[in-house]
């Protein structure tokens, strides 16, 4: 098949011969008749099309000239029964010869796949080893054995777009769509080829067109769509840098056509105002270009260094000096220079060394602020990982606060941060940040720096193993709340609280008994007026850790619980909310914390007080946590009956509150019931009918229809008057249909 005709027209003849053996081999006589019909149709008009193709052409048909005797034998009753005259059993004979010519086909195609995948197996192998010719010979080699297999057209079409052969590798996505109209990786390789080329319109289309097949790839759509948008600025970016470099040369030479004592005269003039009166741009670029190439001079003192980086970083004014700066060389010009590499290495006694690391640090700054190209020059340097552990491992403070300040510059974009992560081993990095720490005013510049690469799964994923060094600090700053580190406390739960998003961290910390004991001292410890500032992102740290089960909680559940109770009187709204949401989440780990909780804690009281109050999160935790302390506690449920004998709060969250707290509600609501008295004090209420309506609703929860249910029949069980209600209201079916979720 040479062209996209030839293999449309192979996919519907295909489609049609399978149609009709299918039809031929329906047990509906007139089926197979019609599929004859077809068939003789269908096998002339074959044949007429290819006399068309091949008169006047040499004929190249060879004869056989050993028949097989199954051929040549003449056709008898006793070798085909029926041909002579039998025309059902002509038909039977034609079915079985389609049906073993269907299946020798079947077993080739088969043969076909197998050789196919084989090949697709060794092309993949290929590709990983970044050998793509080969990859590319393997991939079309298993086209050769299957046409039709789409995977070997995207796999064939990124290698190629490996080895810049855009068009190439569009074709084949073209190709793959045709075998499958909904392939979004064909997309997804047609958009990077596109990119390529720098069709910044088609490549667009192409990421955008993914959206229509696989509406739920939305976030990867968006970072090819970010990806097009940063290498079509970057483009702009530099045209305009090459523009403004070429400018600068065409007024270098004007100038060095001039009079010798008038060039004099000008140089004078600009080391004076040092060039940041020049309003001409031009000038500017030129004097960035003449940096450049004195610092590309070896073997020169470190303080000439020193000064020309200075000068350099100066002149870097807006987007144009960076991209003047990459395009120029400037990264090569200093990872090339000895000098400077020694002093960043920590490895040069010069007097001027310090001065020379924060020269090039402020410089990288400049450089990479908001300039994700050069940034992702920088990080793959190869001696980048070396470089930033011996800085941050330095003696100077300066050395150390620059070098985090240069991390944080990479923080302030997503990509950055994606960076730092990907080209640098924060394994490795983790414990010399934690000695930076302690020093005072970098802690917080290193937090900053923590808090933003915390919230990267990558950066999560690499310090899994080794969390101890963020950890340890962290309990000590808990159990020394008033002390010098107390203005970082927030910003480390912070941290923490981003890393337990991690499942492997989150059970880590949540199993640390050392971490527990000093939660108990901070809650302790944290004044009044320090509380929505520190005590609010500690709790909601300690909801989220709480989530695990492990015995270090159930250690701390008993005295936590009581904290938490004391907690649920605070004036500040959201430290109750938080307070009642750990204790939803303590309470069902310790029936030992229940008791504390209802009996010495008087949960139950302040627990009914917060349901009578708006706010929807501190209602769901409050309705959750009086459910576990009515499951577990006859005080609980006592308490409860007595402060509220209708049972009015937990009826009206049972009618109209959302789905999780009316669903809480009605558990709460069965297990008062059994108390006596309960269940006739609500004789007059509308209990049965707002139970009722939850167990017959179609579309409730399982939860809450089964909660539900259960409540209503405990009702009538423990008072049997509201059985007559119960009939009234045709309720006894809905109840049998309930069954079914009960049991």
């Amino acid at each position: 098949m040479e062209n996209k005709e030839d293999f449309d027209n192979f996919l519907k003849n295909v489609d049609e011969i399978s149609k009709m053996v299918k039809d031929m081999s329906s047990a509906d006589t007139s089926s197979q008749v019609k599929a004859m019909e077809r068939a003789d149709s269908w096998l002339g008009a074959a044949k007429l099309t290819d006399s068309k193709q091949q008169k006047g052409a040499i004929n190249r048909t060879v004869i056989n000239t050993a028949p097989s005797a199954t051929v040549t034998a003449p056709l008898t009753s006793a070798s085909a029964p029926g041909l002579s005259g039998d025309p059902g059993a002509s038909q039977e004979a034609f079915m079985r010869m389609l049906e073993k010519d269907a299946e020798e086909r079947r077993k080739r195609r088969k043969e076909r796949e197998e050789k196919a995948k084989d090949l697709k197996a060794r092309g993949n192998a290929a590709f990983t080893q970044g050998d793509y010719e080969s990859a590319v010979l393997l991939y079309t080699q298993g086209l050769e054995e299957l046409k039709d297999m789409q995977e070997l057209y995207t796999n064939r079409a990124q290698a190629l777009i490996k080895l810049e052969r855009y068009n190439d590798a569009i074709s084949d996505c073209e190709w793959a769509l045709k075998c499958n109209e909904r392939s979004v990786k064909a997309y997804v390789h047609m958009g990077r080829a596109q990119l390529g080329l720098r069709d910044y319109a088609k490549a667009r289309e192409c990421y955008e067109k993914i959206l229509e097949i696989a509406p739920e790839r939305e976030a990867m759509v968006k970072d090819y769509l970010s990806q097009v948008e940063r290498t079509e600025r970057r483009e702009r970016e530099e045209q305009r840098a090459r523009e403004d470099c070429q400018k600068a040369e065409d007024e270098e030479e004007e100038k060095e056509n001039k009079e010798e004592e008038e060039n004099k005269a000008s140089m004078m003039m600009m080391m004076m105002t040092g060039g940041s009166s020049s309003s001409s741009r031009e000038t500017q670029v030129g004097r960035l270009l003449q940096l450049l190439r004195k610092l590309d001079t070896p073997h020169q003192m470190s303080l000439y260094y020193c000064g020309g980086l200075e000068l350099l970083t100066h002149a870097i004014a807006d987007c144009t000096g960076q991209t003047i700066f990459r395009l120029q060389n400037g990264f090569g010009i200093i990872h090339g220079n000895s000098t400077i590499l020694s002093c960043l290495l920590q490895k040069s006694e010069d007097p001027c060394a310090e001065e020379l690391c924060l020269a090039v640090l402020k410089l990288w700054s400049t450089v990479c602020r908001g300039n994700e190209t050069n940034q992702q020059l920088l990080m793959e340097w190869e001696r980048m990982q070396e470089c930033v552990m011996c800085l941050l491992a330095s003696t100077s403070e300066v050395v150390r606060y620059e070098c985090v300040s240069l991390l944080i510059a990479y923080t302030h974009t997503k990509e950055g941060s994606g960076l730092l992560v990907d080209k640098l081993d924060m394994h490795m990095l983790v414990e010399p940040l934690r000695r930076c720490m302690d020093v005072r005013g970098l802690d917080t510049r290193v937090l900053n720096l923590l808090e933003s690469l915390a919230q990267e799964h990558r950066f999560r994923h690499q310090i899994r193993e080794g969390l101890s060094p963020i950890l340890s600090p962290f309990t000590h700053r808990l159990r020394n709340v008033n002390g010098q580190h107390k203005s970082t406390l927030s910003l480390y739960t912070s941290v923490i609280g981003h890393l337990v998003y991690d499942s492997g961290i989150r059970k880590s910390v949540a199993s640390s008994q050392e971490c527990w004991e000093a939660f108990l001292v901070a809650m302790d410890s944290i004044s009044c007026e320090d509380r929505d500032d520190l005590l609010y992102p500690l709790l909601g740290l300690m909801i989220n850790l709480a989530t695990e089960h492990t015995p270090a909680i159930q250690g701390c559940a008993v005295v936590c619980s009581s904290r938490c109770c004391a907690l649920l009187s605070d004036p500040s709204g959201g430290i109750i909310t938080r307070a009642v949401g750990l204790l939803s989440r303590l309470l069902p780990q310790c029936p030992a914390a229940v008791e504390e909780a209802v009996v010495r804690g008087g949960a139950v009281k302040k627990l009914l007080r917060i349901l009578k109050s708006p706010g929807q999160e501190s209602t769901r935790y409050a309705m959750r946590t009086l459910a576990k302390c009515t499951e577990s506690s006859v005080e609980a449920r006592q308490q409860l009956s007595n402060l509220d004998k209708k049972l009015q709060v937990l009826i009206g969250l049972v009618g109209e509150g959302e789905e999780h707290v009316a669903g809480n509600a009605a558990l709460c609501l069965g297990h008062c019931v059994c108390e006596p008295g309960v269940a006739r004090a609500l004789l007059d209420t509308d209990c049965v009918l707002t139970l009722l309506r939850h167990a017959a609703a179609d579309d409730n929860a399982d939860a809450l229809q089964r909660n539900a249910a259960i409540a209503l029949a405990k009702l009538c069980q423990a008072e049997p008057r509201h059985m007559t209600r119960l009939r009234e209201l045709h309720g006894l079916e809905i109840l049998h249909a309930c069954m079914k979720l009960i049991s």
